[in-house]
């Protein structure tokens, strides 16, 4: 344990990892930008957040600022952001004065579920000695699914879209969205698994 903590944090001063704990500080200014219904401001938030990501592992690979530190901490900001965005549409979902909308509202339960399990299961392999894997493919469409359906809600879904006086996604239709972004971050979960199985196999094996 304290072999694997002292390589996260050798040569972890870089600049891609401030980058990285810039998008985990901006996740409660996007949380409180959010609530207060500052739309605009929190989209505004959510992109400076995108670009830091973008930046930092292209600085990384650029500069070789590549770290186990910075390997970790894209995740857990990634995931955190996850699950920020996801309670913030339960809540607003909760409150809908569609019907509809505030039944369906349960489902972004699955989004912080999954996204909790992985923060909990990456500790919980870290405190074994076991490095967890990168994102797989199946993950990062699922990311991009989540952040281009939830984009679209922020603007034109019922109750809380930017752009709703121009246009306003039937309800309907923003469920079906949020179901196929649901069954691509169910898949992108099943498909850790294997690996991780794998990985504590090996680490139970060699003891």
């Amino acid at each position: 344990m304290k072999a694997i903590l002292k390589e996260y944090f050798t040569g972890c001063l870089t600049v891609p990892n401030l980058l990285s704990l810039i998008r985990i500080l901006l996740i409660p200014v996007f949380a409180v930008l959010f609530n207060n219904g500052n739309y605009g401001w929190a989209v505004f938030v959510l992109v400076l957040s995108g670009l830091s990501d973008f930046f930092d592992g292209k600085i990384a690979r650029r500069f070789n600022q590549i770290s186990a530190l910075g390997k970790m901490l894209d995740p857990i900001a990634d995931k955190l952001t996850q699950i920020t965005i996801a309670i913030m549409f339960y809540l607003t979902f909760r409150g809908s004065s569609d019907s509809t909308v505030k039944a369906f509202s349960w489902v972004f339960l699955i989004f912080i579920a999954k996204e909790a399990l992985m923060v909990v299961g990456g500790a919980f392999m870290i405190a074994m000695g076991i490095k967890p894997s990168a994102a797989e493919m199946p993950g990062k469409v699922a990311t991009f699914a989540f952040y281009v359906i939830m984009g679209l809600i922020i603007a034109f879904g019922p109750d809380i879209g930017m752009f709703g006086k121009w246009f306003t996604l039937p309800a309907w239709l923003m469920l079906v969205l949020v179901c196929i972004s649901v069954v691509l971050t169910i898949i992108a979960f099943c498909s850790y698994l294997p690996g991780v199985y794998r990985q504590v196999k090996e680490k139970k094996t060699s003891k």
